[in-house]
């Protein structure tokens, strides 16, 4: 059987790269202790956001950082804001590049053997 005219498809159309967002949201870690997870709407139509932020919320909110099953949550979630155009950011809680202090005082070696004083 052939489809005449228009054929359906299973995956949404790509929006232009040229659009610009519809609304910025902030996914945030709230910790080990349930609720997780928390939906910030920094600008855009507030009723968009709060609908992404409900959407959102029913995916994650059950689950910390490190379950299998946040991974797959997440691509959702991006794949939602793609589109409905509305850019986000995940502040996942990790530490950002912590860089090992160095000590600057110098390391004595000896070099020679060192006397008993107890003989």
């Amino acid at each position: 059987m052939q489809l005449e005219g228009s054929e359906m498809s299973n995956y949404a159309e790509a929006t232009t790269l040229n659009e610009p967002p519809r609304g910025h949201a902030r996914i945030v870690y709230l910790g080990a202790v349930s609720p997780h997870w928390e939906v910030y709407g920094d600008y855009g139509d507030q009723n968009l956001l709060e609908e992404f932020r409900a959407r959102t919320l029913a995916r994650l909110i059950l689950l910390p950082r490190n379950d299998p099953q946040f991974r797959r949550n997440q691509e959702r979630v991006n794949k939602d804001a793609e589109r409905e155009r509305i850019s986000i950011e995940w502040e996942l809680g990790y530490a950002v590049a912590a860089v090992a202090a160095v000590a600057t005082e110098p390391v004595v070696v000896a070099t020679e053997p060192v006397a008993n004083p107890v003989e």
